[in-house]
């Protein structure tokens, strides 16, 4: 166990600041600041936003509840009591799960409910760790990857399966029911992979790879390779950082870096169509390279994180930024993460530290709500025969993106 006065420091916001909500500060000893080891690549919101992790280096992660001024947060409760799990090993990547399907009504938090609750850790020697958050107590171990697991996933259907990638070129579908002694090896990229995520219908992942510049896609039901994504490779050297698919699976967001510059690319997964690149409708954000990216859970936000820690928020199809906080340059920003009910987005850096901002909320329009709920379970092939208008199809397969990027249409009705 650990408290919040022993492991960390919370610091309010700058009067100045009206983004930043809060800033959990790491208490090392002396002899451990500035060295490497003490990066916070990882944190994660848990499925039902009570719980809140992060890798605050050295091996450790803390596991708080959130949100952290509430009274369970400060020992109100004793299965709410803040958590610390060593693991002997830096952590790249972590994740809660199970995770429920989306649509099933949320459960509040309840003494007890929690031994359903695991958290997974990505180790930099390979090595996979499982802990029951309830009780702090590692569960078993996973074996398999030879190098870093960069990043950890929990399809989005309630199952016991955990998605790792690594810098060993595979990634690995375990099966935690059976302790991962079920485990399907997928093989094709040609070095590291930087990122992974799964489809809300739970039927593909995504990975990039950070130096081979592919974009894959696998089948999580036949656990095969599907395709490349590769319209308008660039000839010139960049790097793939990371990808995210929108709450309806309709669109695929990656990440790239050229060394001048960086962009977005949004993609069909199911058509493999790139339907825009975002890097020639925004100013001055060449210079930093992109860590992360995640969709809000409306799907109507983009969060970028860059390595000047700075955090930008983007509502595709728009130009510019709806948010954009200051930068800082002491320490790069390497992760982010979405509040399950939005309003507020985690960050993480180099240093250790966690930053909280509120993030901003949209009320969703009914053509935005309609589409999302179609396109989470009607494939573009799908979508395509019907005989409807050029201008609806366009709307439900977000083909009407680039335009609205070209005209800046703000219409109500004709919402991203």
């Amino acid at each position: 166990m650990c408290s919040t006065a022993n492991s960390a420091e919370l610091r309010p916001p700058p009067a100045s600041d009206t983004t930043l909500i809060l800033e959990l500060k790491t208490r090392r000893p002396p002899s451990l600041e500035g060295r490497a080891g003490c990066e916070a690549w990882s944190v994660d919101f848990s499925p039902d936003g009570a719980w809140f992790a992060w890798s605050m280096g050295h091996g450790m992660v803390w596991v708080v509840a959130w949100p952290l001024d509430s009274e369970d947060s400060q020992g109100g409760q004793t299965d709410r009591e803040d958590k610390s799990f060593s693991c002997g090993h830096p952590v790249w990547g972590l994740a809660f799960g199970p995770r429920p399907p989306k649509g099933s009504a949320p459960r509040p938090p309840t003494r007890g409910s929690s031994t359903r609750l695991l958290l997974a850790t990505g180790l930099e020697n390979g090595v996979i760790k499982i802990w029951n958050v309830l009780t702090g107590d590692a569960v078993f171990d996973l074996h398999g990857h030879e190098g870093v697991v960069r990043d950890l996933v929990f399809p989005q259907n309630g199952s016991m399966t955990l998605i790792s990638s690594s810098r060993d070129k595979t990634l690995r579908i375990w099966d935690l029911a059976h302790k991962g002694k079920r485990v399907q090896v997928l093989s094709g990229h040609k070095d590291w992979i930087s990122c992974c995520s799964v489809s809300p219908d739970c039927s593909m992942i995504a990975s990039v790879g950070r130096f081979d510049r592919m974009v894959c896609l696998w089948s999580l039901r036949s656990y095969t390779f599907i395709r490349n994504l590769t319209g308008g490779i660039r000839k010139t050297l960049y790097l793939l950082s990371s990808c995210d698919f929108s709450p309806d699976g309709a669109l695929l967001a990656t990440a790239a870096f050229s060394g001048s510059s960086w962009w977005i690319d949004l993609w069909d997964p199911y058509t493999a169509e790139k339907l825009a690149t975002l890097v020639d409708y925004f100013d001055d954000y060449g210079q930093n390279q992109i860590s992360a990216i995640q969709f809000s859970p409306s799907g109507q936000h983009l969060a970028i994180v860059t390595d000047d820690r700075a955090l930008r928020i983007w509502e595709p199809g728009k130009r510019g930024m709806v948010m954009q906080t200051k930068a800082d340059r002491d320490s790069n920003g390497l992760c982010c993460d979405y509040h399950p009910q939005g309003g507020v987005v985690a960050t993480g850096t180099r240093d250790g530290h966690v930053r909280f901002w509120r993030a901003p909320v949209k009320v969703p329009s009914l053509s935005h709500l309609c589409r999302s709920i179609l396109r989470h379970s009607v494939s573009t092939h799908q979508i395509e025969p019907l005989p409807l208008p050029k201008r609806i199809l366009q709307f439900l397969t977000y083909r009407n993106i680039p335009d609205h990027l070209k005209t800046c249409c703000s219409s109500e009705d004709d919402d991203w």
